[in-house]
């Protein structure tokens, strides 16, 4: 455990706290179980360390350790935190779980025998916390982090600072919150860099590199993860790789299961449980009729791509303006909101609010006379009674 006790010593010792993502305030880090789940190079390990760093320092109290680490060739995870506890440790903090055989059934017991320890995991967007023989459930909280927001982006590459605002505040009082943002900053100048290269927090200027590991990420995702994780049969890996290429190719579309699961070559429930599967890895995303009806073979209304860098990584000479509007909307609205598919319009925001998706000469003859209807335009600084700029969107978290 002396070697654990380095290793976080000198991770939090360098840790930067320079940029903190807006999850991190929003977190119920008080409670005894609480796990966070996200894609790869999403920023789950900056977030625990930066949280150590800023709360408990030194402090042996807390102790952070990645579950890949080479203790846990001869040792249990059940075993360290005996020992944390008897030396008088209060805050674990366990990431990558995903990587630790049966993780799920020693954290039972750990949240079991040990009342006054607190524990925090990570792990990937795949992760179940319900299974058979642990059901954490009804004992961990369980949060989904998302890449960053347009805001996110803005703080972290070019230092340009601004609070995030609500959606009810967008809605309400969007021209008078775009003209104060607009006297600091041009929001337009850096929209389109965000939308091509500005999701995931490892971009450094250079999009090809950028691009060769989102690559690697979803390689990673379809090849390991999602055996390990869902039992996907290996031999089906390159028909999940076929699927994710037409969704690519097509998005957004309303998919036919039958003549889309013939073109694979697969039956229309793997197809479903594929597509679940790739929604869960946050590989892409699904819009439903009905929120509140979700199953595992319930037939998606639309596909998308879960983020609009993917559709640069996956298809760079094919990026549709129009998906991309849609891609980056529902993204940046997936976060804290529910959005389904509407009979008329793009999208229906928490059962209420109806939103068409468009250029900035977007009409509103689609959803005219509609209560709580909006366009959402691009390519404008500032919008209008229910003409609202797409960029602003990017800045409710």
């Amino acid at each position: 455990m002396i070697e654990l006790l380095k290793r976080h010593a000198a991770l939090v010792e360098n840790i930067d706290l320079g940029f903190q993502r807006s999850i991190v305030s929003n977190l119920p880090w008080e409670e005894r179980l609480l796990g966070i789940k996200g894609s790869r190079g999403i920023g789950k390990t900056t977030l625990l360390l930066q949280y150590i760093k800023e709360n408990y320092g030194q402090n042996q109290e807390a102790l952070y350790v990645s579950l890949d680490d080479p203790y846990f060739y001869n040792n249990t995870l059940l075993n360290l935190a005996d020992d944390f506890v008897a030396q008088g440790g209060r805050h674990l903090f366990l990431d990558e779980v995903h990587k630790y055989f049966d993780w799920a059934v020693e954290v039972k017991k750990i949240y079991d025998y040990h009342p006054d320890l607190k524990v925090v995991f990570t792990g990937s967007s795949l992760l179940q916390i319900l299974n058979a023989r642990a059901d954490l459930s009804r004992r961990a909280l369980t949060y989904t982090m998302q890449g960053l927001s347009f805001r996110e982006f803005l703080e972290l590459k070019y230092k340009i600072e601004v609070a995030p605002v609500s959606f009810d505040e967008v809605l309400e009082n969007h021209t008078e919150i775009a003209m104060a943002m607009g006297k600091t900053f041009k929001p337009l100048k850096y929209f389109g860099e965000y939308l091509r290269a500005g999701y995931f927090p490892f971009y450094d200027g250079n999009e090809v590199l950028y691009y060769k590991r989102l690559f690697e990420i979803i390689n990673m995702i379809i090849e390991l993860e999602l055996p390990l994780l869902r039992k996907a049969d290996m031999s089906k890996v390159p028909k999940i790789k076929q699927l994710l290429a037409i969704i690519s190719q097509s998005a957004p579309f309303k998919p036919n299961i039958t003549a889309l699961a013939n073109k694979i070559g697969i039956s229309r429930n793997s197809l479903l449980e594929y597509i679940h599967g790739l929604s869960d890895a946050s590989i892409v995303k699904t819009v439903l009729k009905d929120a509140y009806g979700v199953s595992l073979l319930q037939k998606p209304e639309k596909l998308y791509l879960e983020n609009t860098n993917y559709m640069f990584a996956l298809q760079p000479d094919k990026t549709n303006i129009g998906t991309l509007r849609e891609t980056f909307f529902l993204n940046q609205l997936s976060e804290n909101h529910v959005v389904t598919y509407p009979d008329t319009g793009d999208f229906l925001v928490d059962d209420k609010y109806l939103f068409e998706v468009g250029g900035k000469d977007k009409s509103q003859k689609q959803i005219a006379g509609i209560e709580n209807s909006f366009v959402v335009s691009d390519n404008m600084e500032l919008g209008v009674n229910n003409k609202i700029p797409l960029w602003l969107f990017g800045f409710l978290y």
